[in-house]
């Protein structure tokens, strides 16, 4: 019995719920699949796009901070709730990312590529857009991804 008990403190001690970073911060959470998915029209068809989907302003604001990993397929998709010009910046984001604006009809405002990792420099597309897609830098530009292109989403509620 005495074995098993030392075995739960030993497991609970090694979890990372709660612990922190140098900095203060949390450290982030393991990527959940959900099994949403994000289709992206391209020249030579469809890319599909794996995502975790945040919609609160906690997590809006928390993004991708932190990851040091993102799959290649993979990304974040920001519901933001209004239609408007959103910027974001790169601050404690360790690797860098792509982001695609999206409109409420689901095409392409716009793309920013490559965006600079730890920087708090605004990127935007001038252009309003209802959602914002980010994925691993280099992802649009080798998938052929552009403004206009259209977007289907699968397991999201719009």
């Amino acid at each position: 019995m005495r074995c098993a008990f030392v075995l739960v403190l030993a497991m609970a001690a090694c979890s990372n719920t709660g612990a922190k970073r140098e900095d203060g911060d949390p450290m982030p959470p393991k990527p959940t699949t959900s099994g949403a998915k994000v289709y992206l029209s391209t020249p030579r068809g469809e890319v599909a796009v794996e995502v975790e989907i945040v919609d609160t302003w906690p997590k809006i604001e928390k993004g991708l901070m932190h990851r040091e990993h993102l799959a290649p397929d993979a990304g974040m998709l920001f519901k933001m709730g209004f239609e408007s010009d959103h910027a974001f910046y790169m601050r404690n984001t360790l690797i860098p990312l792509d982001m695609i604006f999206i409109r409420k009809d689901l095409t392409v405002a716009g793309v920013v590529e490559n965006a600079e990792p730890k920087t708090e420099k605004l990127r935007r597309v001038n252009l309003p857009s209802y959602y914002v897609l980010e994925v691993n830098g280099g992802y649009t530009r080798s998938h052929g991804v552009n403004a206009g292109a259209r977007v289907r989403f699968e397991g999201i509620q719009p």
